[in-house]
Formats: C-alpha cells, sequence, structure tokens
C-alpha cells in the first residue's frame, strides 16, 4: 500500500505529457529516473523523427589534388620515379596532367591492381618513391644515351662513302685489269696477223669462229680497240671481262663489230668465254658463275 501510494506521488510530480504513459513506463522511471528523457519518455531509439534511417558515413573521396599541388621538384621526383621503374621516358618537367605521365602513372597503377586513373593519391606517391628507390637498375638519361649513340649516316652520305671505298679498290686493281686487257689484245693482233692461228683461238672458240666467218665474207680485220668492262676477285682466280671492238672491212665498206672476253686470270687464261655485246645476260651469268667480286663498279 505504501509503495503504491509512492507511485501515485512519483506519478504526479512528473509532467503533464508523462501522465499518458503506462504504469510500466512510470515504474521503470521511478527505478532510473537518468534513463527518462526531459518530459519522461525513453530515449529515442531506431528510426529518426522523420521515420528515416540514419544515413550511413560515406568514404572520403581520394586526395588527387593535393599530389597536383606539390612543388615542382616534388612532381619532378614521381616523374623520375616513373622513369626509373620503366613505366615513363618523357621529360622531367614536373607536368603530372601530360599525356605521357598520366598513362604511365596509370600503367603503374595496373601493375599494382588498382584503377588506372592516371592521377595518384600521396599514399601512391609514397609507395611509388620507395619502390624507384629499391629499383637495382638507374634507365640512363635521354640527354646521356642520345650523347653516347653515334648518329646513323644518310642514305647519301652512305652512297658516297660506298662510292669513295669503290674508286680506291679500282684505283687499287687498274694497272693489273690494264694489263691484262693489253695482253689479250697482243694475242688477238697475233691471231689476226698469223690468218686464224695462235693460242687465243683456242681459248676462245667464239672468236675463231667468228673470225674464220668474216674472211669467209671477205672482210678483214683492221684496228682493235679494248675497253675494260670488269675486274675482281673471283673464286678462282682474279676475273676480267674486256669489251673488244673491231674494224672489219669489206672493199670500201667498215663494219665495225663487237665481242665480250670473260677469262680467270693464269698461264694459259681459264673459264674462257667470248659473247656478242649484246648478250648482257650470258655475260653477267659468266660472272655469276665466278663469284666476282667487282673492283670496276
Amino acid at each position: 500500500m505504501r509503495r503504491a501510494l509512492l507511485l501515485l506521488g512519483f506519478a504526479a510530480l512528473l509532467p503533464g505529457s508523462a501522465l499518458g504513459q503506462s504504469a510500466s513506463e512510470v515504474e521503470r522511471c521511478f527505478q532510473n529516473p537518468a534513463g527518462c528523457a526531459a518530459g519522461g519518455a525513453a530515449p529515442a531509439q531506431g528510426p529518426t523523427a522523420a521515420g528515416a534511417p540514419t544515413p550511413a558515413t560515406r568514404p572520403a573521396a581520394p586526395d588527387y589534388a593535393s599530389v597536383l599541388q606539390r612543388p615542382d621538384v616534388d612532381r619532378k621526383r614521381i616523374q623520375e620515379s616513373l622513369r626509373t621503374l620503366d613505366k615513363y621516358n618523357g621529360p622531367i618537367d614536373g607536368d603530372l596532367q601530360s599525356e605521357a605521365t598520366r598513362k604511365a602513372i596509370g600503367d603503374w597503377q595496373k601493375g599494382h591492381g588498382a584503377a588506372a586513373v592516371g592521377k595518384l593519391t600521396p599514399a601512391e606517391v609514397e609507395q611509388l618513391n620507395a619502390e624507384a628507390s629499391k629499383a637495382p637498375i638507374r634507365r640512363i638519361e635521354p640527354a646521356t644515351r642520345n650523347a653516347s649513340t653515334p648518329a646513323q649516316p644518310s642514305n647519301a652520305e652512305t652512297l658516297k662513302a660506298l662510292e669513295a671505298k669503290r674508286a680506291e679498290r679500282r684505283k687499287a686493281a687498274e694497272p693489273k685489269a690494264e694489263a691484262a686487257a693489253q695482253s689479250l689484245v697482243s694475242d688477238l693482233k697475233a691471231y689476226v696477223a698469223a690468218d686464224g692461228k695462235g693460242v687465243v683461238g683456242e681459248q676462245f672458240d667464239t672468236f675463231a669462229k667468228w673470225y674464220a666467218d668474216n674472211k669467209a665474207a671477205g672482210r678483214r680485220v683492221g684496228v682493235i680497240t679494248p675497253l675494260i668492262d670488269d675486274y675482281g676477285d673471283g673464286k678462282s682466280g682474279a676475273a676480267a671481262t674486256a669489251e673488244v671492238r673491231f674494224d672489219t672491212k669489206q672493199g670500201p665498206n667498215a663494219f665495225p663489230q663487237c665481242l665480250v672476253f670473260a677469262w680467270i686470270e693464269a698461264t694459259p687464261r681459264r673459264n674462257t668465254q667470248a659473247f656478242s655485246c649484246d648478250d648482257v645476260a650470258a655475260v653477267e651469268k659468266w660472272k655469276t658463275e665466278q663469284s666476282l667480286r667487282s673492283a670496276w663498279r
């Protein structure tokens, strides 16, 4: 009875808004007055007054701006770190928003399983620079690499050098080539003087037939003029080809004719052949067969 009277007295002391509470709520407030909010109501639980749930805390957006605004020396170090890790080969100018730098950053991020956004957070900068500082091999600066690499000659310079080298070889070979041609002409003249007799006819059977055909046609051989066609080293010795012009006459009429003689220098000559001056393909085939390395052309 006494407890009931005390409860009634406590309830009388509560604000009017608390009078609508149930007996159990009054009992709870009596036992723990601090657990009742102002006005006698229990602290709010669960939904807000508007009935909506309390919003969750959102994560902070990545901080890219502070990196882009760092001093020039810091931005250049980022580019140097990317170069050390073989991600960047552009200028060290501190421009972190250039296409080349953004691509390099993106490649580095992809290598670490992150999205290739092409921009760095402060934490990523620290990680990047730490990796670069531990790299065992440092890349050579482009300016140093270019300075140590000789410039490639142009096509015109290369051609000029080849022509100069060929001229030197021809000058060195000229005495031997001239001697070979004059020796041939001497034998040709001796053959004509002997009216178709001599070793040169045995060596060049095509020439022997040519002489016989002209003799049968009533033509006689006059001036013989040699012109060296080619000279150089062959697989079995010095190889020579000479274009020889003959002034043949029949009465008052002149008939200029031409043969190309090819041979390997020896005593006697070897691999000997004679061709019409028009048969260029046959002459070149002979040179190929002899593996002629020309000092003349």
